[in-house]
């Protein structure tokens, strides 16, 4: 039986010389490389040995490297050395491993999924996807502008609910949104393309709003708003406002809109060219009926009888924050200086505003200096009283000090409800 490579590398088998024997034994003392061994372990082929005595073997490693001793390792006789085979490079070699990418795509969505639902926001209505960021859109064949606005905290006030300023700049931007998305927006505050040649803008008259409850931080409101005719030159835009969550009524408004011509600030009448951009968007919905309507406080004239406890307060002055684009004061900014400016603290600390009616007589420039009046009148005895908060009616004028009347209004106050029980009602 043939012997390993390793024994005939050490130990000289039969045929061999004296002199290779005794190279043999010096190379293994010296540790040297054997004359028929190449550099790899693979014996030497310019001198074969006859066929019978071939041994076809293997060593791994040299005995000794650098002075480092190193095992050689054996094979089996009659075994050629393989060499790895490695697969020709092609483009399906490259691709990555699918099992892989699948794995890492579904834990990817598995993780998304589970923050997800820790989140916890799914909409409950398809159409607020419509409307992701509060833009608006018109609905109803093209007749009403719905909005959807999220209360803020800084829109609150001491009730933790929203201001009656806060409810009226949302029916104002839904106004000025529907124009814009109607295509109508011309260089004014919502004038048309046809107003604006004629250097005509819109101005309010007259608004009246009944308000049910206030909604809170967080809530979410809708408002729906469209426009009708108002006699021969005048426009109604009302406005509907409900709990987007409930599809409760918050507040109902009508307001009377008429023209002005922007250099000479008079009235003007509607020309045809504007009635046909306006006229298809004309809706005969009414937000506040005519029984409603007819409850609603009227403006009077008791502001100023000397029969009624009053509170004045002088010295007012538009600041460049309050005016518009077209440079007059916007018509929110006057609720604030009635309501807030000239009513009695009691009146606020113990009750809240359930309906307003507003006659706008003249517009207020940023030069214009005013007074605010407020009178107390109908069922007020809480007033500065530890009695039992009942309803109670209030006059307002603000004009000029030079004595001018800018707008007249009349409130309806109820007692404040909580939060909680304003949602039981």
């Amino acid at each position: 039986m043939a012997g390993s490579l390793a024994a005939s590398a050490f130990f000289p088998g039969p045929g061999s010389s004296p002199a290779a024997s005794a190279r043999s034994s010096k190379n293994a003392v010296t540790g040297e490389l054997p004359e028929n061994l190449s550099v790899r372990g693979i014996v030497a082929k310019p001198n074969p040995p006859p066929a019978a005595m071939q041994v076809k073997a293997q060593a791994q490693t040299l005995p000794k490297v650098n002075g480092t001793k190193v095992n050689l390792k054996t094979v089996k006789p009659d075994m050629e050395e393989t060499v790895p085979h490695s697969a020709p490079k092609t483009f399906y070699n490259q691709l990555p491993d699918w099992s892989m990418l699948l794995a890492a795509i579904t834990t990817i969505f598995l993780a998304a999924e589970k923050q997800w639902t820790l989140l916890d926001w799914k909409p409950k209505k398809p159409d607020m996807l419509v409307d992701t960021f509060g833009f608006g859109r018109i609905i109803q064949d093209g007749l009403v502008f719905r909005q959807n606005f999220m209360i803020r905290s800084y829109e609150i006030g001491a009730d933790r609910t929203a201001s009656i300023e806060t409810l009226m700049n949302h029916l104002q931007e839904t106004a000025l949104n529907h124009v814009r998305t109607a295509g109508l927006l011309g260089d004014g505050f919502g004038a048309t393309p046809e107003m604006s040649k004629r250097n005509l803008i819109w101005v309010v008259s007259k608004i009246q709003l009944l308000v049910e409850h206030y909604p809170a931080w967080g809530d979410t409101v809708q408002v729906d708003t469209w426009v009708a005719a108002a006699g021969k030159n005048g426009m109604r835009r009302d406005w509907h406002v409900r709990d987007y969550n409930s599809g409760r009524t918050i507040l109902r408004a009508t307001s009377v809109w008429v023209m002005m011509h922007k250099k000479t600030r008079r009235l003007s009448k509607m020309p045809d060219e504007v009635r046909a951009e306006i006229g298809p968007y004309f809706n005969d919905r009414s937000a506040i009926t005519e029984e409603q309507s007819e409850k609603l406080a009227k403006t009077g004239n008791k502001v100023g009888d000397d029969a009624t406890e009053q509170f004045i307060r002088k010295g007012l002055t538009p600041r460049w924050g309050d005016l518009d684009v077209n440079q007059h004061v916007n018509n929110v900014k006057y609720i604030g200086w009635i309501l807030e400016v000239s009513a009695p603290i009691s009146v606020l600390e113990k009750h809240e505003l359930a309906s307003m009616t507003l006659d706008y007589r003249k517009e207020c420039g940023r030069d214009s200096v005013l007074q605010s009046l407020t009178t107390i009148s109908g069922e007020c005895t809480s007033i500065g009283a530890e009695k039992p908060a009942s309803a109670i009616q209030c006059d307002h004028l603000l004009q000029l000090e030079s004595g001018a009347d800018i707008v007249k209004a009349r409130t309806e106050w109820r007692p404040k409800r909580s939060h909680a029980a304003a949602e039981n009602v």
